[in-house]
């Protein structure tokens, strides 16, 4: 989650820096990782290896300060976020708005387009066994598969792919970085065989 609001400006060490006081402003103003590029064109800095050589020292300082806060690459740039130890308190105190779940539907169609793209409609449907044109447009309303190209075959059919969003919202450097598939079936098999032992271990009790 991005700690906007949690950062008191002017206070600490940070302020003591303008480069990294303007970096960590940018950081924060921002909705979406910023590649060191555009880091350097708003903060007014030499170049892309300048915009890195400051994040390092921001993120340096921030872990001086057991900040609450630290620098994230991912989706190709970089963003401001909480860190992880403190997201189920912040989840506690400010309830997740239910517009920003997805359904177990949207879960699965949205995993089949992550490790199956460019994919087709018609593929994502015979994997799940039912139509998904509603949860289609949901996941494309909220940005996180969009239209990658269209498919050759006869009617040149639309394939779907995951967005940058994706990646932010996933905290996913890139595609590369997505569990590989005997880790999800690993995962997926020991959780079986922890409920299959908990049932066997219930009926002794009866």
């Amino acid at each position: 989650m991005a700690g906007a609001s949690q950062v008191v400006a002017g206070q600490g060490p940070l302020a003591r820096d303008g480069q990294v006081a303007l970096v960590e402003a940018a950081l924060l103003a921002a909705e979406e990782p910023l590649t060191t590029r555009k880091l350097a064109e708003v903060a007014s800095l030499k170049d892309s290896g300048e915009a890195r050589r400051l994040l390092r020292k921001l993120q340096h300082l921030y872990h001086r300060e057991s900040s609450a806060l630290h620098v994230v690459e991912l989706a190709g740039g970089f963003q401001l976020l909480t860190r992880p130890e403190y997201f189920d308190w912040l989840a506690n105190w400010r309830a997740l708005s239910p517009e920003g779940r997805l359904s177990s539907a949207a879960r699965e169609t949205l995993t089949i387009i992550a490790y199956r793209q460019p994919v087709m409609r018609a593929d994502i449907e015979a994997i799940r066994g039912v139509q998904c044109g509603d949860v289609l447009r949901l996941l494309m309303d909220r940005n996180l598969i969009r239209i990658a190209g269209r498919h050759p075959s006869l009617g040149r059919p639309v394939l779907y792919g995951t967005t940058r969003r994706f990646l932010q919202v996933f905290g996913l450097k890139s595609l590369e970085d997505l569990p590989l598939a005997d880790q999800i079936n690993n995962r997926t098999a020991a959780s079986q065989g922890s409920d299959a032992g908990a049932e066997g271990t219930t009926g002794a009790d009866g």
